[in-house]
């Protein structure tokens, strides 16, 4: 019996035994792989992975941090990459948006989540995407495809595709709150950044920009200009590099931040936060001589006014009228003058660009030529309008489908609008969801940043504010049966 035991002690120290050895072996394999990463690619790149590796391992436990911190990236990284090939460099939100989707999918798949929540404007939104992939397809006759262009056109999908993920996962007013508090955090963040590079001595910020080059940053002199002219004013670019493209995400984060300033039940505690950063976004906005997006958030503020909050609209009047006035904004407001009057390059380019743009709908009016290519060459689809990008590319078919998509949006909020407007803990956010899709379209007139593939950053934020404004109405109307019926 005595001998029985020793033999029994003996396997299990052999177990123990085996079980440290193979913990210690890979423990040195590990450590060998970072001591061999440090030397291939320099620490910085090896701390980066290894920190990478361990968020986006914890990613795939939680769903509402996925989704935060895509909010959060996409504000502060938004042309970010992975340091490295995968046959294609793909960015840091394609990562992100790809572990939001797989934890999504698994969820499903082990049941813990059930009962999708969708609504009838999700139909408009598939078939619009279905199109897109038709368009995109017949686009391939006449030019040929490229990596770098189908990994554009599936990110834009996935962005897309953040309506349906996102709308069946904001299951609870709460979340709503919370993702709000998100995206006044981020946008502060970079707005304070914006603002930091703007004040920066020109030479200290394009340095401290060119050491995002190792993540797929444009490396070079990165400082944008009025019309690129040095001798004219600097504008702020933030991380997003480009003063248009910065100026329409802040200024549609400034509108869906508003609200939270007057409103009974704000996400922040103390109000005067949200006025700070409100404060903070419409001066980096300001400082993006983006004049289109200015306008977007005169545009949103004046909606939140007729909409919730009439007695404050003598406010914003007086301080329109304190801005026409002050010496300071003179030369700022003269530039609107030169928009109007079309006496400056830019907007004298933009006209060009649209009459051009006339020209290739009238010969390829209901499909348009796709992503890739165009079949002549004496035409091309970019254009600083959104809509004529969109009949360009997709046909006029496409772009009806999208403005019926947005009519469909709009027309489901309004329904909700009736009973949030009662809600002290939904007004506000409902109410500043909406308002910032109407900056939005707004800044898409004099702007292409929305639709164009190679601006993942500013398709995400878009698609993530349509998906809000369903999403909110949504809730609203499961809250109150007598408006589901109706």
């Amino acid at each position: 019996m005595q001998k029985l035991n020793d033999i029994q002690i003996w396997v299990s120290n052999l177990d123990e035994r085996r079980y440290a050895i193979f913990v210690g072996m890979l423990i040195g394999m590990v450590a060998g792989g970072v001591a061999l990463l440090s030397v291939v690619a320099g620490p910085v790149l090896t701390i980066g992975g290894v920190a990478g590796l361990l968020i986006g391992l914890y990613l795939l436990t939680s769903l509402n941090a996925t989704l935060y911190t895509l909010v959060i990236l996409m504000f502060m990284l938004p042309s970010g990459t992975l340091p490295f090939q995968i046959g294609f460099t793909p960015t840091l939100m394609d990562v992100v948006i790809g572990i939001l989707l797989l934890v999504y999918l698994v969820q499903w798949m082990t049941r813990q989540r059930q009962n999708v929540q969708l609504t009838g404007v999700h139909l408009l939104i598939l078939i619009y995407m279905m199109w897109l992939i038709f368009s995109f397809a017949l686009g391939l006759r006449h030019s040929s495809i490229t990596l770098t262009a189908l990994r554009q056109f599936v990110g834009t999908l996935l962005s897309i595709s953040l309506t349906f993920i996102l709308v069946d996962m904001l299951r609870e007013s709460q979340q709503l709150r919370r993702l709000v508090l998100v995206i006044m955090l981020a946008v502060t963040l970079q707005a304070i950044l914006a603002v930091g590079l703007y004040v920066l001595p020109d030479n200290v910020a394009n340095t401290l920009l060119n050491a995002l080059g190792r993540i797929g940053y444009p490396q070079g002199n990165v400082i944008r200009y009025i019309e690129q002219n040095p001798q004219l004013p600097e504008r702020a670019i933030g991380t997003w590099i480009d003063p248009n493209s910065l100026g329409g995400i802040v200024a549609i984060a400034a509108v869906l931040i508003a609200p939270q300033v007057f409103a009974k039940h704000p996400v922040l505690k103390y109000r005067w936060l949200s006025f700070l950063a409100l404060a903070l976004v419409s001066v980096a906005l300001i400082l993006t001589f983006s004049r289109a997006s200015v306008l977007a958030f005169v545009a949103g503020l004046a909606v939140i006014g007729f909409a919730r909050y009439r007695r404050y609209l003598p406010i914003l009047v007086i301080l329109f009228a304190v801005a026409l006035l002050l010496p300071q904004t003179q030369d700022y407001l003269y530039r609107f003058v030169e928009a109007f009057t079309a006496q400056d390059l830019s907007t004298q380019m933009r006209i060009g660009e649209w009459t051009d743009s006339l020209r290739l709908i009238s010969r390829y009016p209901v499909f348009g030529v796709g992503f890739t290519g165009t079949p002549e060459i004496d035409i091309y689809t970019d254009v600083a309008n959104m809509y004529l990008m969109m009949a360009n590319q997709i046909g006029l078919v496409g772009l009806m489908l999208f403005l019926l998509t947005m009519i469909a949006v709009f027309a489901y909020g309004a329904v909700a609008w009736g009973r949030a407007k009662h809600d002290a803990h939904l007004d506000s956010i409902h109410l500043g969801y909406h308002a910032a899709l109407v900056t939005g379209l707004i800044n898409a007139i004099a702007d292409l940043y929305f639709f164009r593939l190679e601006y993942q950053g500013s398709i995400t934020w878009f698609w993530i504010v349509v998906a809000l404004c369903i999403a909110s109405s949504r809730l609203v109307i499961a809250h109150n049966p007598r408006l589901q019926r109706g």
